[in-house]
């Protein structure tokens, strides 16, 4: 076993025990150290892959970002831990029972698929290429992606801010 096949292995294992911790914590800190865990394990496969701009943007927006965010939105609300939650889950079984079906199609085809390795030169820096992608060949959706967000900025703020009355003198 290669050094890489090693490092792929335990990556991919820190990637999906972090996101079963999301999933299966019952405390909303721990469940955001599992989604940190996820994050990283998902990032320095990323790096594996010779793709260092999607590494460097998945670390940077999501745990740079998203995570801090969730953190501290964590850390900001008082009594987080004494909120009683009446919805809680009775799906257990049914569950384990999709989990398990998928769980056993997913290795079926992992194993019995004929995964044919080939010898593919590793690109020296993939932001050149991503570059000129979004700015020739995917301008257009780029740009349509910019303006749906940009009109989803604007229809929140419209709906979060509060109605002004007017003084009635």
């Amino acid at each position: 076993m290669d050094i890489q096949f090693i490092l792929f292995l335990f990556f991919a294992l820190a990637a999906v025990a972090g996101a079963g911790s999301v999933a299966m914590s019952h405390n909303i800190f721990w469940s955001a150290m599992g989604l940190l865990a996820s994050l990283i394990g998902v990032g320095a496969l990323y790096i594996l892959l010779s793709a260092d701009f999607v590494a460097i943007t998945q670390l940077l927006i999501y745990i740079g970002g998203v995570l801090v965010l969730i953190i501290f939105a964590i850390m900001l609300t008082s009594q987080i831990s004494d909120i009683n939650v009446s919805n809680r889950s009775l799906g257990l079984v049914g569950g384990s029972l999709v989990f398990l079906v998928l769980g056993t199609l997913l290795c079926y085809v992992a194993i019995w698929t004929p995964f044919t390795l080939t010898a593919i030169a590793p690109v020296e820096n993939t932001t050149v290429a991503i570059g000129h992608g979004l700015l020739k060949t995917w301008l257009l959706p780029f740009e349509i992606a910019s303006v749906v967000l940009v009109a989803t900025l604007v229809g929140a703020i419209v709906i979060a801010r509060k109605e002004v009355k007017p003084d009635e003198g």
